[in-house]
């Protein structure tokens, strides 16, 4: 307790407050503009701390970390772009919000729910961080193959109405994820003999081009057709205590299961945001309002990947090993300044150990300021003729399709899914299990192979691992629970 108040008294000196709120507010805004995520956010920071001393400049990179995945909720809810892969959940419930006239509730709940989502990660790192940190240790192949195939499972949840449409949309995401090397072998696959194939294809082009570019060809049509969607007439009615007492409970559990899954090496916000919708979705007395503007939808979603950044920080801080790849650049940070994650951390440098752990409070505090002070700017937004807006979204896709890796096949890529998100939507197939797909297509199929290796071409390892088992239960339940679902909702 000595060293955590010695914490908060570093968080709020001149030398550290300062650049906490600086790191937070740009991390927000780069959070907001598509394919700017967190963590290129955070490597481009990185330069600018080499001079600084070790708390203020790990302070000012975790600040941009915790805005930039609140701040991918802002375009995703607002424009149906979301400006990281950690709020592709956010745009089923929060655009759809936004439509109904509830724009200001819809940033509301996204930042309550983000603060609860971060607080709770933070003070679980606080609390059981060597705990959790011994639970990521038991994961290895086999592990991580349930987990992905849980993951997998998903997509029967995030299916809209059709369910064969749904797996139809996952099937082409699994494909898409095999382009490239062989992950075993080094063999390369579909890549037609194009050297920019060869290391596979990057999520974020995809993101861009099926959310935003393909959203704005969408609008672009009813330009053209002179079906422009009216302005929807909204106020500035945030949340209500009542509503904040319905959606706590949600937000609670969420934030729990986003941390859980931050603490294993490789699972990110993204699968943390779907996986927790999903259970919100499982357990909700309506499911059916789900994915047209429900507010437990959007609380899970974003709670379950704001989870994430305390509990990335677990296995980072305690065994040197990144969670996601934020951490990953946090990593370098700290070897930077000359620090050597671990155990040792804790009883060398605890003073900048718990200096983190308070300002990562104080950060999401600020992050939930920031989130509410701006929201009638934010609404400003809406109100932007489509005539103007849609050529400055499909210019900053294009920016930052480009901006990854400063290159043109990644435009290429944004605008060849944006064709097919394009197309998709026409035919009413839903683009969130593609990305799901594509994200967990790689994890399942690594670790699938990595496993029978192990087990030396034996199945065995699915029952006689218990993590691994109890995954693979909770996929089945997924499964029957949504089948049983849609089977209820088809009757009634």
């Amino acid at each position: 307790m000595e060293h955590l108040l010695n914490g908060f008294m570093s968080a709020f000196s001149l030398a550290v407050f300062p650049v906490l709120v600086f790191g937070v507010l740009g991390g927000v805004i780069l959070g907001a503009l598509p394919g700017l995520t967190a963590t290129m956010g955070v490597a481009i920071l990185l330069p600018f701390t080499f001079g600084m001393q070790p708390t203020p400049a790990l302070v000012m990179l975790i600040g941009v970390y915790i805005g930039g995945i609140y701040g991918g909720s802002i375009a995703a809810i607002l424009l149906k772009t979301p400006g990281t892969p950690a709020s592709a959940a956010t745009v089923l419930d929060g655009h759809t919000m936004a439509i109904k006239g509830l724009a200001a509730k819809a940033l509301s709940i996204a930042a309550v729910a983000s603060f609860i989502g971060g607080l709770i990660s933070t003070i679980v790192l606080i609390a059981i961080a060597p705990i959790l940190a011994d639970f990521a240790l038991r994961f290895n192949a086999p592990e991580y193959f349930a987990l992905a195939l849980f993951g997998l499972t998903i997509i029967a949840s995030v299916s809209a109405k059709s369910l064969l449409k749904g797996l139809l949309a996952g099937t082409i995401g699994l494909l898409v994820s095999m382009v490239g090397l062989d992950p075993i072998s080094s063999v390369p696959r579909f890549t037609f003999g194009i050297m920019d194939l060869y290391s596979g294809i990057n999520i974020i082009p995809v993101l861009i081009g099926l959310f935003a570019i393909s959203e704005g060809l969408n609008q672009l049509e009813k330009l053209s057709n002179n079906k422009q969607d009216v302005a929807p007439k909204f106020d500035y009615k945030v949340l209500s205590f009542p509503d904040f007492k319905k959606i706590l409970p949600t937000c609670i559990k969420s934030g729990l299961i986003g941390t859980s899954i931050g603490s294993v090496p490789g699972a990110g916000a993204d699968i943390s945001a779907f996986a927790c919708y999903n259970e919100a979705k499982r357990v909700a007395k309506k499911p059916e309002e789900f994915g047209n503007g429900s507010m437990h939808g959007l609380a899970a979603a974003e709670s379950g990947n704001n989870g994430v950044t305390g509990g990335s920080l677990v296995p980072l801080l305690t065994l040197g090993v990144p969670g996601d790849a934020v951490s990953a650049v946090l990593l370098g940070a700290l070897i930077v300044q000359g620090l050597t994650p671990g155990p040792l951390l804790f009883t060398q440098n605890p003073e900048i150990v718990y200096g983190i752990f308070s300002s990562m409070i104080v950060a999401n505090i600020v992050m939930l300021l920031i989130g509410f002070l701006g929201i009638r700017f934010f609404c400003r937004i809406i109100e932007v003729p489509k005539i103007i807006m849609i050529p400055i979204i499909i210019f900053l896709s294009i920016i930052g399709a480009y901006a990854i890796n400063n290159s043109m096949f990644d435009v290429g890529i944004a605008i060849t899914f944006g064709l097919l998100g394009f197309i998709l939507n026409k035919l009413e197939i839903p683009s969130s299990p593609i990305l799901l797909a594509i994200i967990l297509g790689p994890m399942a199929e690594t670790n699938l192979r990595k496993s029978l290796i192990m087990y030396e071409g034996s199945w065995s390892f699915l029952y006689d691992r218990p993590i691994a088992l109890a995954f693979i239960l909770f996929a089945v339940f997924s499964v029957y629970s949504t089948m049983k679902l849609k089977k209820r909702q088809r009757s009634a």
